[in-house]
C-alpha cells in the first residue's frame, strides 16, 4: 500500500466521530496506509495526542513527525497543494 520511504500517517481517532471516517476515506481513495490509534480506548494515548497537538478533538493527523491537524486541516492542505509533498519525505515542523 505505502512505500516504506512515506512518513507514516497516525491518525488519532474515537468511536463516534464522523471527521474520523471521513479522514480514513480520504487516505483509503489516495491507497495510503495509516496507523490508527484510538484514544477512547486508551486514556494514555488521549494523553500524548494532546501533548503532541495540543488539542483535545479528534481527528489528530499526522505526517511523520508532522502535525496537520484535524480533517478541515487536511482537506485545507490537500486543495492548497500542501498534502503530497508530506508524503514525499519527512519534512519535518511545517508553520
Amino acid at each position: 500500500m505505502s512505500d516504506p520511504a512515506t512518513p507514516q500517517i497516525t491518525l488519532y481517532t474515537s468511536a463516534v466521530c464522523g471527521y474520523c471516517v471521513a479522514a480514513k476515506n480520504f487516505f483509503k481513495s489516495r491507497n495510503l496506509a495509516w496507523k490508527e490509534v484510538r484514544i477512547d480506548t486508551d486514556p494514555a494515548e488521549r494523553e500524548k495526542m494532546v501533548a503532541l497537538a495540543r488539542r483535545t478533538s479528534v481527528p489528530q493527523i499526522f505526517v511523520g513527525d508532522v502535525h496537520v491537524g484535524g480533517y478541515d486541516d487536511l482537506m485545507a492542505l490537500h486543495r492548497s497543494g500542501g498534502f503530497e509533498p508530506l508524503l514525499a519525505h519527512d519534512g519535518g515542523p511545517r508553520e
